[in-house]
């Protein structure tokens, strides 16, 4: 029987991971951390802002988890995000998939997904 991607990605633990170092990446990254590194000082929304896109992601992968957020489009209106801010939170998704050792076809699988997301995204 076919892992789920949920599976491939860890579980909701290996997806937590991924998050965690997704959001590292970002505050490391000059191109988009002034989107990120506000939530420093704010510990508690970036805990839940983190809570979503785990059941976001967990939801999405074929995981158990039910998403309560907002959708992706309400989640970005008036956020402007360029094409080129979303392409580098693609880089830094990816950089975090390799450092948590994640197959290439699940990388695969993720990018399809974030590349379905985009136009829910992107100058909203």
């Amino acid at each position: 029987m076919t892992k789920t991607l949920f599976e491939r990605l860890g579980g909701r633990n290996g997806i937590s991971n991924i998050v965690d170092d997704t959001v590292e990446n970002h505050m490391n990254n000059p191109a988009v951390n002034n989107r990120f590194l506000p939530f420093k000082d704010r510990p508690e929304q970036l805990a839940v802002i983190k809570q979503h896109t785990v059941d976001f992601f967990s939801a999405g992968s074929g995981g158990p988890a039910t998403y309560k957020g907002k959708d992706m489009v309400k989640a970005h209106t008036g956020m402007n995000i360029s094409p080129e801010e979303y392409m580098h939170v693609i880089d830094d998704i990816f950089e975090a998939l390799d450092k948590n050792s994640i197959d290439e076809d699940s990388k695969k699988d993720v990018l399809s997904i974030l590349w379905s997301l985009k136009s829910m995204i992107i100058s909203k």
